[in-house]
């Protein structure tokens, strides 16, 4: 295990400059022929405007890059896209909206009876979208956790247009991690205002490319809603599971109190973070639903499936087998906020701080739940489990409700195991045998893991002083195996001569095919994809 005293970490939470063209990088070893297209990435790139800083992992303004493919060359090309957010900061030399971990103060020059008004209005809610990027239909959306996704050119890098979810279907938001059928439909979750003023969690689906070419996002339908155990107090949902026949939504103890999120907000000053608070007794619920029972609705099956306290924000995968869910997920031990650790001054600190703050976070273990389909198969009291492969366990309590019990796939001391990818293509939804992700060492990213699920064998690459990021993965066109194909990683290495660089491993043995180094800074991006 590595350990960073030089503090290179730091590089990747810096400003930098977008660019105004493309930049060659020099490629070291044999870009596969495969590679055709794009690695496109997502994150902040924009840490402070003029003197007013932003204080949260997930405030910065959201800087796109792009890795082209092209007869083995490589070039390299960053935009900040051009959000409401973003450009409203550049303007007025301020932050204007209201951020994840920082609150936008009121415009200065406003008299105190135009700020009443705006205050009445109502919050405006970011549209700064650094988490992900995705296609729906035939277009493709930058997008953050809120009810606004931007249409984005994925050649130019360009900025094409704001989209408010909220205009087409019950939702106050969706996650940054939608499950994309291979026909191009996108299923996505949320919280919304259920029955009877409370709250609960919507089931978007949008259908693929429409024939008359219209927006396929116009044809959004919420197919089934999951109930929130806690009237005014959802839960928050970073991402969700989905197999063949089931969607997978885990309700963790971390809530969101909406009457302080809509009542703090302009008096005190208060941001997203402030409004989060921990049910230290509620535990964690899983809930199930079929995906469709006909007429593309889904259906929620109410069963309370209940676990200890964990933080979830990233699942691997969801398959089923033989009357049985198995979900794979990335977990935090208890129920306080792991974001509470996120905040840019403590990933800035030097190491031995670094180290001291990861000591009091709760702990990341990868693990397997597995969900009985038929509960009353065996009787009160006794494991209704009986997949061969697995540990995981499921009890009918006195109650009636079912405690799961998982099994650990991977764990390591303050070693994360996190921003997972698979074969997604072939193996999304399905029975699996690898996951790869992003070792995050007392929170700093400094290797990738690839980890097998079946026997829990793990291989690994790292470099001293090299900060890489999500690795996402490419099928080899021709391969047979599940891990036949290449894993694409940007890694920054701020000591080397050049300071960041696309790395391509190969997805088999974890050894590196070829590099293409860039002279520009690059900051941490947290997910993309692969564009062909």
């Amino acid at each position: 295990i590595f350990e960073h005293p030089a503090g290179g970490y730091k590089k990747i939470f810096e400003t930098v400059e977008e660019l105004s063209e493309p930049v060659p990088a020099t490629v070291t070893g044999r870009i596969p022929s495969f590679l055709k297209g794009s690695l496109l990435r997502l994150g902040p790139g924009l840490f402070e405007v003029g003197d007013e800083p932003f204080y949260h992992l997930f405030d910065g303004q959201a800087l796109m890059h792009k890795f082209d493919f092209k007869n083995g060359q490589v070039t390299y090309f960053n935009k900040y896209v051009k959000t409401d957010a973003y450009v409203r900061a550049i303007t007025e030399k301020r932050v204007v909206i209201t951020e994840f971990g920082t609150f936008a103060y009121p415009d200065p020059c406003k008299n105190i009876f135009s700020r009443f008004f705006t205050y009445f209005k109502g919050v405006e809610v970011t549209d700064n979208c650094l988490v992900n990027v995705y296609p729906i239909g035939e277009d493709y959306y930058a997008v953050t956790e809120t009810n606004y996704i931007t249409k984005v050119n994925t050649d130019t890098l360009d900025t094409l247009k704001k989209v408010d979810l909220c205009n087409y279907v019950n939702i106050n938001g969706v996650t940054a991690h939608p499950h994309i059928e291979r026909d191009g439909t996108v299923f996505n979750i949320g919280n919304c205002m259920g029955k009877g003023a409370s709250l609960a969690y919507n089931v978007v689906r949008i259908p693929p490319t429409q024939k008359d070419k219209s927006d396929p996002i116009e044809k959004s339908k919420v197919v089934v809603q999951f109930p929130s155990a806690e009237r005014f107090k959802p839960s928050y949902v970073h991402s969700f599971g989905m197999s063949e026949n089931y969607f997978v939504f885990v309700e963790t103890p971390v809530k969101i109190n909406l009457l302080k999120f809509l009542s703090a907000w302009s008096i005190r000053g208060s941001n997203y973070m402030d409004c989060f608070e921990s049910n230290e007794v509620l535990g964690t619920l899983f809930h199930i639903a079929r995906k469709d029972i006909g007429g593309g609705q889904g259906e929620y099956i109410d069963h309370k499936f209940r676990a200890a306290p964990i933080n979830l924000f990233h699942h691997i995968n969801t398959y089923e087998d033989n009357g049985f869910i198995v979900a794979d997920v990335c977990t935090w031990k208890g129920f306080e906020f792991v974001y509470n650790y996120l905040w840019l001054a403590n990933l800035r600190s030097n190491w031995e701080e670094v180290k001291k703050a990861a000591m009091m976070a709760p702990q990341p273990e990868v693990r397997r739940y597995v969900i009985p389909l038929d509960i009353h198969r065996e009787e009160q009291g006794k494991n209704l489990i009986c997949l061969p492969y697995t540990t995981a366990t499921a009890v009918m309590r006195t109650d009636g409700t079912i405690w799961l019990e998982p099994e650990v796939l991977f764990s390591g001391p303050r070693q994360a195991f996190e921003f997972p990818q698979i074969n997604y293509e072939k193996h999304g939804g399905k029975n699996y045998t690898y996951a790869y992700a992003l070792g995050l060492n007392h929170f700093i990213p400094d290797r990738i893991i690839k980890l097998n699920v079946k026997t829990k064998e793990t291989w690994v690459w790292q470099e001293p002083d090299s900060y890489p990021s999500e690795p996402l993965f490419v099928q080899t066109p021709d391969g047979v195996d599940e891990d036949d194909g290449v894993l694409l990683t940007v890694v920054v290495s701020p000591g080397a001569q050049k300071s960041g660089y696309m790395l391509i491993l190969n997805a088999k043995d974890m050894s590196e095919i070829a590099r293409a180094e860039v002279d520009c800074p690059i900051p941490v991006t947290f997910h993309g994809m692969y564009k062909k």
